[in-house]
């Protein structure tokens, strides 16, 4: 499974702790006196490392990851988030490849499910909202869309009887042409490619209907 727990109480501070990491130098281990360094000194700030830790950004024992140093690079660290996001709460983008479009209260529903409701009503309401403060504050773009162990689409290659050629086609029609004139009689045979898509079927079919019959 995996879905972290993490949480944060309130998430008005997510876009500028995080900005904080950017412009500080990484520790060597991301401690309590360093969090209070950022000026993050509430009791409340300091579930942020128990969230650095599930991002991906922190070892267990508070050392910085690889993760950590990509992300402060500022050309980068916004889609950096999108993908450690993609990977803590994968299970959620696996029901729901564009979860972080959802709004907080299906979040919170399906994180809920997903967990079995072992936790109070109140702690999937955090957990919701610091889902969407970070899913707010990365950047989506389509190919990070799908999780890492979602299922690939099946791809149809692409081949000269699902697409003919312009200038086979103008070929084509002009010798069919050339032989009913002479009055002889063709046979033209189609291999079709194995597909469970209709979709693909209906194409050739519209293809032939337009350039040979």
């Amino acid at each position: 499974m995996a879905l972290t727990t993490s949480y944060l109480i309130t998430t008005k501070n997510v876009e500028p702790f995080f900005n904080s990491l950017i412009s500080a130098r990484a520790p060597e281990s991301f401690t309590q006196k360093f969090l209070e360094s950022l000026e993050f000194k509430s009791t409340n700030d300091r579930l942020y490392i128990g969230l650095l830790k599930s991002l991906g950004f922190l070892e267990e024992s508070g050392v910085p990851t690889s993760r950590y140093y990509e992300f402060m690079d500022q050309t980068r660290s916004k889609e950096i988030m999108a993908q450690a996001v993609m990977d803590a709460y994968e299970d959620l983008f696996n029901v729901n490849v564009t979860a972080q479009s959802l709004p907080a209260d299906e979040v919170k529903s399906k994180l809920k499910t997903l967990t079995q409701g072992k936790y109070s009503d109140r702690v999937y309401g955090m957990m919701a909202n610091t889902f969407k403060a970070l899913a707010e504050y990365a950047v989506w773009s389509p190919k990070k869309t799908i999780p890492a162990t979602a299922k690939k689409i099946e791809e149809i290659p692409e081949t000269e009887t699902t697409t003919i050629k312009e200038e086979k086609q103008s070929d084509l029609k002009g010798s069919l042409t050339g032989l009913d004139s002479l009055g002889l009689h063709y046979n033209i045979q189609i291999h079709l490619p194995e597909s469970r898509d209709p979709a693909v079927y209906d194409a050739l079919f519209k293809s032939l209907k337009d350039h040979l019959l």
